[in-house]
């Protein structure tokens, strides 16, 4: 199949070095749209010609507001903050938060049928309707989530107070992974001012930030995985 990479008892070193070729090959037919537009402006661009419904779940942590206002103001995303209107305000205050919806999971009309939904998804793992309201009710980060599931929302963005682990769990209970998919992974992409390597400076950086210790076999599905995401993102 193309772009299909079979490596199995390679060294690693090889193994980053087809990864970076996969990634650069994909790269190498946008060059001239790397050039006439940055990285960067260039997502911002298609997130405004295609707005989408982001919900940010750590409304305890400043740096959700200082990003939520950059948003609303380029425009690039609906919001969705999660939590009491007295904790947004009081936690946010000094930013302009115009155009922003507040979601309190204690008052929501939706949360009843997000608890019933949860129980659905997570019955078999013993859970109960009175573990899933607490959940909800305490934990944002699921309820985000749920947000998503149930189409509330098109999107989470979370990972400024709470760990890798934290963040996914969630999402790997209750969206669960692409089928087909072998190994959850993620990558960084980084945009290097004045630099001739990569694609115009921008490099794509996997895995980075979950599989601490991966395996050849393991490697060789971040380089799929990978070059499959950048070349989604990049359209």
């Amino acid at each position: 199949k193309r772009n299909k990479i079979v490596l199995k008892n390679a060294h690693e070193s090889h193994l980053y070095t087809v990864f970076l070729c996969a990634i650069m090959k994909k790269v190498r037919k946008k060059e001239r749209w790397f050039l006439t537009m940055g990285f960067i402006d260039e997502i911002k661009a298609r997130a405004k010609a295609d707005v989408k419904t982001i919900v940010l779940p750590e409304t305890e942590d400043e740096r959700t507001y200082k990003a939520a206002e950059a948003v609303l103001k380029e425009g690039t995303a609906k919001l969705i903050l999660v939590g009491s209107k007295e904790e947004i305000e009081k936690n946010g205050a000094g930013y302009d938060l115009t155009g922003a919806q507040i979601v309190d999971p204690a008052t929501n009309d939706k949360t009843e049928a997000y608890i019933a939904k949860l129980v659905e998804l997570r019955q078999k793992k013993g859970m109960t309707e009175e573990q899933a309201r607490e959940l909800l009710l305490n934990n944002y980060l699921y309820y985000g989530v749920m947000m998503v599931k149930m189409g509330d929302a098109d999107g989470m963005v979370s990972g400024a107070c709470h760990s890798t682990a934290d963040t996914l769990r969630p999402c790997l209970q209750i969206l669960k992974t692409k089928p087909g998919t072998k190994l959850v992974s993620a990558f960084f992409v980084m945009v290097v001012p004045d630099c001739e390597m990569g694609a115009e400076g921008t490099f794509v950086f996997g895995d980075s930030g979950l599989e601490q210790n991966p395996d050849p076999e393991k490697l060789a599905h971040i380089a799929v995985s990978s070059a499959a995401s950048f070349e989604l993102l990049t359209g």
